[in-house]
C-alpha cells in the first residue's frame, strides 16, 4: 500500500475509497508480476507506469483497436533493394525526421499517430521540414474511408486512400498484457499470435538494430514519453513478432 500511494503522488491520482481498494487490488497483481518477470530471464524488463491501475480488459477497452483490422494495404506492390544494408538505423539519429512522442489520451485512435508519424517523417526525408500533423482531424474526417474515429477501427487501405497516397514503417501488432508494463530492453513474446486478425495496435518502426545477438525494431508509441524507453520500445525483428509484419505499411512522397 505504501507504494501504490508513493505511484499515486508520482501519478497525480486521486480514487474514492471504495474505488481506492479496488484500484490497489489491480496495482499489486502488476507489482507482483512485474517482480517475479524481472527475477527471471527475458530479453526485456518490465516497471511501473502510468497504467499500473488498470486492468488489462480496462486498458484494452480504452487505448486498443478493438475490431479485426484490415491489413490489405500490406499485400500491395513494395520498393526494396538488395542491399547491402546497414547493420543499423535510427531516423531520431540522422537529423529532425522524427516528431516527438505523443499521447492518445482515452481513445482507441492509435492508428492515427502511427500514420501521422510516418507522414511527418517522409515529408521530413523529402523536403527537410519535419511538419505536425494533427491526429484530431483524421479522427473527424477519416470515418469516410471506413476507420471509425476512438472507436478502435483501423482499414489500412481505407487509410491509404484517405490521405491521397502521401507517403519510417507503420504497422500493427498485437499487444498482449505482459506487453503494457514493458520497461525496457527486446520484447519478444511465446504467448502473442502472429496474424492479422489479431491487431489490436499500431505504432511506428524508426529504425532498427541488435542487442546481445537479437535483432530489433525500434519503434514509436502513442502512450506518452512516462511509458517504456521514453515513449518508445525494442520488439525483436525477423520472427513476425505478434504479428507486426503481417499489417504493415509505408508513404511515399511524391517524386
Amino acid at each position: 500500500e505504501y507504494h501504490f500511494k508513493q505511484w499515486m503522488l508520482q501519478y497525480n491520482k486521486v480514487y474514492a475509497l471504495e474505488e481506492y481498494h479496488h484500484r490497489l487490488n489491480i496495482f499489486t497483481g502488476h507489482k507482483r508480476r512485474i517482480h517475479y518477470h524481472n527475477a527471471g530471464k527475458h530479453t526485456f524488463s518490465m516497471g511501473l507506469n502510468q497504467f499500473s491501475d488498470m486492468s488489462f480488459a480496462e486498458f484494452r477497452k480504452t487505448f486498443l483497436l478493438t475490431e479485426p483490422q484490415n491489413c490489405s494495404a500490406t499485400k500491395g506492390s513494395h520498393i526494396s533493394s538488395h542491399g547491402p544494408y546497414p547493420g543499423s538505423v535510427d531516423w531520431r539519429e540522422k537529423g529532425n525526421y522524427v516528431s516527438p512522442v505523443k499521447y492518445q489520451g482515452h481513445c482507441g485512435s492509435c492508428w492515427t499517430f502511427s500514420t501521422t508519424g510516418c507522414l511527418e517523417s517522409v515529408t521530413a526525408i523529402a523536403t527537410g521540414k519535419l511538419p505536425l500533423l494533427s491526429e484530431q482531424q483524421l479522427v473527424d474526417c477519416a470515418q469516410d474511408f471506413n476507420n471509425h474515429g476512438c472507436m478502435g477501427l483501423y482499414d489500412e487501405k481505407g487509410m491509404v486512400d484517405a490521405v491521397a497516397r502521401l507517403n519510417p514503417v507503420s504497422f500493427g501488432y498485437e499487444v498482449t498484457d505482459d506487453f503494457l508494463h514493458y520497461k525496457d530492453g527486446v520484447y519478444s513474446s511465446t504467448t502473442c499470435k502472429n496474424t492479422t486478425d489479431n491487431v489490436n495496435h499500431a505504432v511506428l518502426a524508426v529504425g532498427y538494430g541488435e542487442k546481445n545477438s537479437t535483432p530489433y525494431w525500434i519503434v514509436k508509441n502513442s502512450w506518452g514519453t512516462n511509458w517504456g524507453m521514453d515513449g518508445y520500445f525494442l520488439i525483436e525483428r525477423g520472427r513476425n513478432m505478434c504479428g507486426l509484419a503481417a499489417c504493415s505499411s509505408y508513404p511515399l512522397p511524391p517524386v
